[in-house]
This record gives structure tokens, sequence and C-alpha cells, in this order.
């Protein structure tokens, strides 16, 4: 189905001037993208927010992310094409897609429109809101690549997810089950009847010391803390993978990544992935099929965004902090 786009050639795009606190946060204007050779422009419906964006405003990466600003924010997305770059046939202007723009690239999801490489999207779930569809992407691409792909979690396997609230372990908790995996989800007792929702097996108290917890053949982590005690509760043949390390102590936590490559199959594995359209094609036939559900903790408008970010950095979210972008204006 064709749809004109409007004619006013600015959009409204998230952006901060400056590292610091969310309230640098802001709604700006910026000239509508047009879509490249092999590339798709997005009506971008919603985004999210994500715990590395919340870092790298802050700007403890800034060592690596610069000052080059205003810059842009927002990774993952939910919308609808509006125009076809050249050499684009597999996609048809009104298409609901889903997928993420690259994180190395200056253009951020929370904007109005985006232009994306074809190989960053997918269809989206044909059942899912956009809202609903975007609170799955982050965390369905890390622990699909993490639990599948990396650390090979296998039916009937005790698997460990520290972090089974948030918004990477909540959908970590629902791939693990659909992997076949027996789960247990460490998270505060206020979130126990959420992550029990989410199909894990058993809910423990994350304030439980970690040489209390048993035996895990899988130990998936979101906080990037402690690692040696959790890694210690790894069964022979055990793995552990991290999404994140100790940014209060960065040379320290990746040195100790590093060392334990040293155990072979026990060593701590660090999340490197790339999101991709063939992974995203997977998650939305998952969701399609029932067995991966939306995990929106809150929704806040665009215009909101430094609100979005500031619920996020309070903790206690349970699944995903969702940005409506609306209508164009």
């Amino acid at each position: 189905m064709r749809r004109e786009l409007p004619m006013n050639q600015s959009m409204r795009v998230a952006v901060h001037d400056r590292y610091g606190p969310p309230e640098v946060l802001h709604v700006s204007t910026a000239p509508r993208p047009a879509p490249g050779s092999g590339q798709l422009l997005v009506r971008v419906r919603a985004s999210t927010v994500n715990g590395g964006e919340v870092i790298g405003r802050q700007g403890r990466l800034k060592l690596i992310t610069g000052r080059r600003f205003p810059r842009q924010i927002g990774i993952d997305l939910a919308g609808e094409i509006v125009a076809l770059g050249t050499d684009v046939s597999e996609f048809e202007i009104g298409d609901a897609v889903w997928g993420a723009v690259d994180e190395r690239g200056d253009a951020g999801a929370a904007a109005e429109y985006v232009a994306v490489d074809v190989t960053q999207l997918s269809h989206a779930p044909a059942h899912l809101t956009p809202i609903e569809a975007s609170s799955l992407l982050a965390g369905g691409n890390t622990a699909l690549v993490a639990l599948r792909d990396t650390v090979s979690l296998a039916s009937g396997e005790r698997v460990l997810i520290r972090g089974a609230a948030g918004g990477v372990g909540s959908v970590a908790v629902q791939v693990a089950k659909m992997l076949g995996a027996h789960v247990t989800g460490l998270a505060s007792l206020a979130t126990a009847d959420f992550v029990r929702s989410l199909g894990a097996d058993e809910i423990v108290d994350y304030h439980t010391p970690p040489d209390e917890l048993g035996e895990f053949d899988v130990v998936f982590d979101t906080r990037g803390t402690r690692l040696r005690d959790f890694r210690r509760l790894l069964a022979r043949g055990g793995r552990m993978i991290t999404i994140a390390f100790d940014i209060d102590s960065p040379l320290r936590s990746l040195g100790y990544i590093a060392v334990s490559a040293i155990h072979a199959s026990r060593r701590v594995r660090l999340f490197l992935g790339h999101p991709n359209g063939v992974l995203f094609t997977t998650l939305a036939q998952a969701a399609d099929a029932g067995r991966l559900k939306p995990v929106v903790d809150s929704v806040f408008p665009l215009e909101r965004i430094a609100e979005a970010h500031a619920q996020l950095e309070r903790g206690g979210v349970r699944g995903k902090v969702v940005i409506d972008v609306g209508e164009p204006r």
C-alpha cells in the first residue's frame, strides 16, 4: 500500500548537546533523511531506552564515543516503510517493519523518520502494535545470539539469568524457555510474579549471596559486576556470558573476562553481536507463534524522553521503557 509523505521536509528527533543527566536530552528538528541504495525510509512509531544509551549519554564512555554534538539517540525501532531506496526488492511501501539502526552511525531511532539498511530490518510481528513489538527487539536479539549461538544452551540445561526482570533479562527468560532450559531468574522479590509470568521455573532474590544459588550449566549476566563470584556457579562444562562489564572498574572487569579464557569452556564470554534482519525475522516468527510476549514497563511520548531515561536510571523496571514517537508533524 503506497502512502504519501507529508510535505514538511523536517522531522522531530531526540538529541543531546552535551553529556550529563537525563535533562540534557531534548527534542529538536533535523532534515528528514532520504534512503540511499539498499536502504528504507521508515516512519518510526516506537523506540526504546537501552542501558548502553544511558551510559553513553552520561558520558561514561566518552573516550570511545567522542565529543561530537549534537548526538542523536535510540537504537531499536518499529514502524512502517514510507520510501524505498534503489536496489530494494523484498519490501514495499506500507510494510510494517522492525529492526535497529547501526550503532556506529550518526542516526538515532528516537526520531520521526530514519533511513535504515535493508539488512537491519525485517517484517514486524503481525499481531503486535509497534509499542509492543519494540519492547522485544534489543532483548530478543541479545538473548537469541547469546544463548542459542554463543553458549549453545541446550534443552534440559539449567540457566541462571541475572537481572531477569530488566529489558534484556525479561526476554532472555522467554528465549531460554523457548530453547527448553530450566530457568532460574535472579531478580527483586517485588518482580517475582512478573518474572514467573514470563516462564521462569524459579525466582531467587538478587540479594542472595552467589554461593547459595547452586550450580548451573549456563549463567547469563546483564550486570557486569561480581563476574568471578557468578562464574564459580558453573557446573563442569558450564558456560557464562555477560552483556556488560563493570563500568566503574572497566580495566579490571575486562581484564578478568580476558584472563578467564584460559579456562576454555568455563570462560566468561563478553557478548558481541550485531543485530540483523535474519535475527529479527526469527524473533518475529516466535512472537507471532506466541512464544515471545511483549515486556512493556512504561511508555513515554518522544517529547518526554528525558523522563524515560530517568525512569530507567532509577531502576526497578519490569521489561522495557518505550518511546511513543507518535504521528509526524
